[in-house]
């Protein structure tokens, strides 16, 4: 097969992939990110406690993440008949892509928030901050870095889940390395349907990290500028010991 028969195949499996994998990680993401802070908040102390509801999410999940991608997408035939009204084609591989990702990044998305500083929730509780205001202005902001690594790492494992669901007929890289370069003996087009997910899983992975890392930089920032933040004059004065308290009230409250 020369360059010129594949040229075509790349370019409609590559767009394939990449349409497969955005819808997919978009619902992944939506639903995903609820659902792992749900987790957080009904766990053991958490602001909205309730072993019920966290046992029964966490066994979902559980159930969810445990099951073989290639058996999800046959268990979820008719459901995705149902929504799309087909099984086959990029349209038909978002369903379960979408469902099997869910749970994969709620987790993710659990481990992130609970790295945050319980501190910080404490203190906006006691200014009198309810749990949405905990969650919008502590919780997601604070584990944004965490968040946006998980998310990379969730795209990523939804590229290879597509090459997979090519397999049965989702369409998309994986569907054509089958077909052509499996099915056919092209070899030299399954290396380069190789090396295209090689580099866009390279540069997905790498764009989360500079993201990841710049948010964490900012936010490490941030923190130190509070804490080099300069103290009034007259804590001080507390701390100096017994001799800072006969400095006049006057000339306190000049430097104040």
């Amino acid at each position: 097969m020369t360059w010129s028969e594949m040229q075509p195949l790349l370019e409609q499996a590559s767009w394939d992939t990449l349409y497969m994998v955005g819808w997919s990680a978009l619902i992944a993401i939506v639903g995903g990110l609820p659902l792992g802070v749900l987790l957080v908040l009904t766990d053991r102390g958490g602001l909205l406690q309730n072993a019920v509801v966290n046992k029964v999410v966490g066994q979902v999940v559980n159930v969810a993440r445990s099951m073989p991608f290639i058996i999800l997408m046959v268990a979820l035939m008719s459901f995705t008949r149902w929504i799309v009204g087909t099984t086959i084609g990029p349209d038909a591989a978002i369903v379960p892509l979408a469902v099997g990702a869910i749970p994969f990044f709620a987790r993710l998305v659990e481990t992130s928030v609970r790295e945050v500083d319980h501190g910080l929730v404490e203190a906006v509780q006691s200014m009198g901050g309810s749990t949405w205001t905990v969650v919008r202005k502590v919780l997601l902001p604070e584990a944004l870095p965490s968040l946006i690594a998980g998310a990379t790492t969730t795209i990523v494992a939804l590229i290879g889940y597509s090459a997979m669901a090519g397999t049965v007929g989702a369409g998309g890289l994986g569907d054509l390395a089958v077909r052509y370069g499996y099915q056919r003996f092209e070899a030299g087009l399954m290396w380069i349907t190789v090396a295209i997910l090689a580099v866009v899983i390279s540069v997905i992975q790498l764009a989360g990290d500079l993201a990841a890392r710049a948010l964490s930089h900012r936010g490490r920032s941030t923190a130190s500028g509070l804490r080099l933040w300069p103290r009034r004059p007259a804590v001080r004065a507390a701390e100096a010991g017994p001799q800072a308290a006969t400095v006049p009230a006057a000339e306190t409250t000049k430097a104040l």
